[in-house]
């Protein structure tokens, strides 16, 4: 069974110095037909007004993966990471018994447009953890890039939950397939541009919630870049 959820179905909330589309139940927005789907909790497409950002705030218990689109991010925390975030990198934090960061917009002309994710652990009250990699966009182009996973195979960066995240960047007659366990969840989150995923026609900030489907298969790509969840139930 396969679920088109439409871009402008989202949560939003105008913040002035943040602007954010929320997928799933988050801050202000709740519905309860989508608190998340399978271990995916929080998919926030956020863009950060030029010097602004996110003050000092706690997590626990939660893998949160940063996926930046365009500008940079400024990540500090508790751990004692100090890192800039640029577009092509993917970075995780494990939040684990509890830590502090922050994430800044330095730029001084520049809106800072990024994904923030949240995938469900398999394990509780670990200590916290951060990894950060760069991910070539020649490695995705035309096909799907695994970018997180539980043993961080593929160079992919290491999860704590029972998950896997591809990312691929699409155009023209570029086609990829992947094999699902129905048995599992899927779910398809298109950043921008259009695409078709299993005969469904996709535009920027679309999703597929898929359950009980043995292959996806994406084609028909205009300037697309895509990610795709395997989740557990």
């Amino acid at each position: 069974m396969i679920t088109l959820r439409k871009s402008q179905d989202r949560g939003y909330a105008d913040h002035g110095w943040l602007n954010s589309f929320h997928s799933f139940s988050f801050a202000g927005y709740h519905d309860p037909r989508f608190m998340g789907w399978g271990n995916l909790r929080v998919i926030n497409e956020d863009r950060v007004a030029a010097g602004m950002g996110f003050g000092k705030h706690s997590h626990r218990n939660m893998e949160i993966i940063s996926y930046v689109l365009s500008g940079e991010l400024a990540h500090e925390d508790s751990m004692g990471n100090v890192e800039g975030i640029p577009p092509g990198d993917v970075q995780r934090m494990s939040a684990g018994s509890g830590v502090t960061h922050s994430e800044f917009n330095h730029a001084k002309d520049q809106t800072t447009h990024f994904l923030q994710i949240w995938i469900e652990p398999n394990v509780q009250e670990i200590p916290p953890g951060y990894e950060q990699k760069s991910i070539p966009a020649q490695d995705k182009e035309g096909h799907l890039r695994l970018v997180a996973s539980p043993n961080g195979e593929h160079d992919s960066v290491t999860m704590h939950a029972d998950a896997k995240m591809y990312a691929g960047l699409f155009s023209g007659f570029q086609t990829a397939g992947l094999a699902l366990n129905p048995a599992r969840k899927a779910y398809v989150h298109l950043i921008k541009g259009s695409l078709e995923v299993n005969g469904h026609a996709l535009t920027a900030g679309d999703a597929l919630m898929m359950e009980n489907e043995s292959h996806l298969e994406i084609s028909q790509g205009k300037d697309a870049e895509v990610l795709v969840f395997d989740l557990a139930q």
